[in-house]
């Protein structure tokens, strides 16, 4: 199902690139006008954002690092000083960083927080009073938030917040705002992955396959679009990773 979404306006974190795009691309075809986040990636954000006008949406760009509270603050009143309304918002950006509990750093701990977490929050408490009744929020966990590893302790902890805070703001925000929650398996590989991880990986995966960002984005549309009666649900999109042992 195309369209559906006519008229309404997304933000989306973290949108230059990966997973981020093909949400921003895939909810554009469904009718969006689509605010682009970005902290680095300039070029990137400008060819996504001209992908989106050639679809016949309009797009802006937002240029805000997550890690400065007072940055993350402004960026739902500028999705409404453009277009005076904001519908969806999709907390996508994350850092991804490898620490032990050995390797335990208190900064980037913290740093990983407030991208991963903080940020959420504060976007979604900035963005709520504005949004009309049937606004949506989709947050980005990751299996890991159930599955932790012991190599990334505070990015796993960070997914693990991000899965209470959806259910806690699904009940807080109902029933005029749903607050839900994609939880990848492996969509987008780790640029460090060797081939022999991943085919480890793929081995333990029951579709034997790994998800792309498209299969991502296709159920963040999905619950930013028909899901009508869903809040509070996380939904895992991992091909079975998260039943398989």
């Amino acid at each position: 199902m195309r369209g559906g979404l006519a008229g309404k306006a997304a933000l989306i974190t973290g949108a230059a690139r990966r997973i981020g795009r093909a949400t921003a691309l895939e909810l554009a075809r469904a009718g969006c006008d689509v605010a682009v986040h970005y902290r680095t990636s300039k070029a990137d954000a400008e060819r996504l954002a001209a992908a989106i006008h050639e679809s016949g949406h309009r797009a802006i760009l937002l240029c805000a690092d997550l890690a400065d509270p007072e940055q993350v603050r402004t960026l739902p009143g500028r999705v409404l000083s453009e277009w005076g309304r904001l519908d969806i918002l999709v907390n996508n950006a994350s850092v991804f960083n490898r620490m032990t509990l050995a390797e335990f750093d208190l900064t980037e701990w913290n740093h990983t927080m407030m991208v991963n977490l903080a940020a959420p929050v504060l976007l979604s408490h900035t963005a709520a009073p504005h949004m009309q009744a049937g606004g949506t929020i989709v947050n980005l966990c990751d299996i890991a938030s159930e599955r932790p590893w012991p190599s990334s302790l505070a990015y796993c902890a960070s997914k693990a917040g991000l899965v209470a805070m959806t259910r806690a703001l699904a009940r807080e925000l109902a029933p005029r705002i749903r607050v839900n929650a994609v939880s990848p398996g492996v969509a987008e590989w780790p640029e460090d992955f060797s081939e022999t991880q991943k085919a480890a990986l793929l081995a333990r995966i029951p579709a034997r396959r790994a998800g792309t960002a498209e299969d991502i984005a296709a159920a963040v549309t999905f619950l930013a679009r028909d899901a009508s009666y869903l809040t509070g649900v996380v939904l895992g999109v991992d091909g079975g990773r998260g039943i398989a042992w």
